[in-house]
């Protein structure tokens, strides 16, 4: 999968509201759905209403309107309904249920791809979004998560670099199947204790095995099995087993290697050791400075075992995941709770243009004086009676208390997540110096192992 541009709406949105809605290219409307607004021509007056908010509250509006985000996909990679949620799911997170948005997913072309359209201001503080390199990045790097989340493909950077959609497609057509199942055999190679173990989960991830000369898999969907030894000579079945063999051994040997090492002592030992080896200056300096970096920082935090290491390495990885789990409740409740607070809010507001409207003898002359004001109540009119279902909405008052209750836990989680961050990247280079510094040594204790077995 792969975003292939965002670009800004400049004037109507209208116009491009009408492309990416065409019954045509969406199955009649049935890959449709919206955020904060009407799936329809209505989402564009509410974009403007959310501006005119902006500007009442001393905001500088940006000159562009909207921004249009073209996200595609793989051919014969995914369903439309399956393009279609990864679209909302991408579009809610990256844009935190704070503007405006309508997906389309089109199925007119050889390849499925979402059109999603987003006001240029968001609702909830009337901020601009900033639309540059760095959020770009971002953005792409989101989308890529999420369709690894789903087992999906990605574009590796290298080879995307200068390359629109069109054509990557073009060089993938007749072998993204191919490339799901290489990618789908290394992440099971990576995680199986035997070759047994493989098999099963290569089973769980969807595919049917025929055994036999060859082994090969067949994906749901696919018309004919694949050969496993056509992708690669790295995916043959004796390869296979002999990739899972060797990271189990390789794995329990650096288990075994490294549970009982002392740190500081063996560290200090290395250090002793390079500096009298002939390394070239600069390179003894450079060394020898890291080690000292890392021998601070395991005295510091009190890691004297490499257990410890890896168990401290472990820890901050598992905390980070897990706000990162806390933080999507939160933001999952906010996009509960914003677009209530915007409805009834709007609602509100314009309710005496409404009942002005229904008591006036001339409605066509009314409505054509008050369009916009009408047709932005009417949605927020209706998009109420459907969150409703029949029961009593809360205050306003509880609503907002409930958004700033969330609003500082979700900053909360930012900040926590942004110090786990910095701690895991500190920690995973101190780990890794700590495997650089100690290799020699465990090799040498690797090689009095194997003589101790012979003798």
């Amino acid at each position: 999968m792969a975003i292939t541009k965002i670009k800004p709406i400049r004037g109507t949105v209208n116009k491009a509201l009408a492309y990416i809605l065409d019954p045509q290219k969406t199955d009649d409307q049935l890959y449709v759905s919206s955020y904060g607004c009407a799936a329809s021509d209505a989402a564009a007056k509410e974009f403007e209403w959310t501006r005119s908010l902006a500007v009442q509250q001393g905001m500088q509006m940006p000159k562009v309107i909207a921004r249009h985000l073209i996200q595609s996909f793989a051919v014969d990679e995914v369903s439309p309904e399956q393009a279609h949620e990864i679209g909302k799911q991408f579009a809610d997170e990256w844009l935190k249920g704070k503007y405006e948005y309508v997906i389309a997913t089109h199925i007119d072309k050889v390849h499925c791809h979402n059109h999603i359209i987003f006001n240029a201001v968001n609702y909830v503080d009337f901020h601009a979004y900033r639309s540059n390199k760095k959020t770009y990045r971002e953005m792409r790097h989101l989308s890529d998560e999420i369709c690894a989340e789903h087992g999906l493909s990605v574009i590796p950077p290298s080879q995307g670099k200068g390359m629109d959609y069109k054509e990557y497609t073009e060089a993938k057509r007749g072998t993204s199947w191919k490339q799901k199942l290489k990618q789908t055999i290394d992440r099971c190679v990576i995680t199986s204790k035997d070759y047994d173990e493989f098999l099963k989960l290569m089973q769980d991830a969807g595919y049917e095995i025929k055994t036999g000369k060859y082994i090969s898999f067949r994906a749901e969907g696919q018309e004919r099995f694949t050969r496993a030894k056509t992708i690669g000579d790295n995916y043959t079945e004796d390869r296979i087993k002999e990739r899972i063999q060797g990271r189990n051994a390789r794995r329990r040997q650096m288990q075994n290697g490294r549970k009982n090492i002392s740190l500081i002592s063996d560290i200090q030992n290395r250090i002793k050791q390079i500096d009298s080896k002939g390394f070239e200056h600069s390179m003894k300096i450079k060394i020898l400075k890291e080690a000292a970096r890392t021998l601070n920082y395991l005295t510091e935090n009190e890691l004297l075992q490499y257990a410890d290491l890896e168990k401290k390495v472990e820890d901050i990885h598992s905390s980070y995941e897990r706000t990162g789990a806390d933080l999507k409740v939160v933001e999952a409740q906010l996009r509960k709770v914003q677009p209530l607070i915007k409805n009834i809010s709007t609602y509100q507001k314009l309710k005496p243009v409404y009942d002005a409207y229904s008591k006036t003898k001339n409605k066509p002359s009314f409505r054509a004086a008050h369009e916009a004001e009408l047709v932005v109540f009417e949605a927020a009119k209706s998009t109420l009676l459907a969150m409703q279902d029949g029961e009593k909405l809360p205050s306003m008052k509880s609503l907002q208390a409930e958004q700033q209750r969330l609003l500082e836990e979700q900053q909360r989680l930012y900040d926590e997540r942004a110090r786990l961050k910095k701690e895991a990247k500190v920690i995973d280079t101190m780990k890794a110096n700590v495997d650089d510094f100690l290799s020699p040594t465990l090799s040498q204790e690797h090689e009095k192992a194997k003589s101790s077995e012979l003798e």
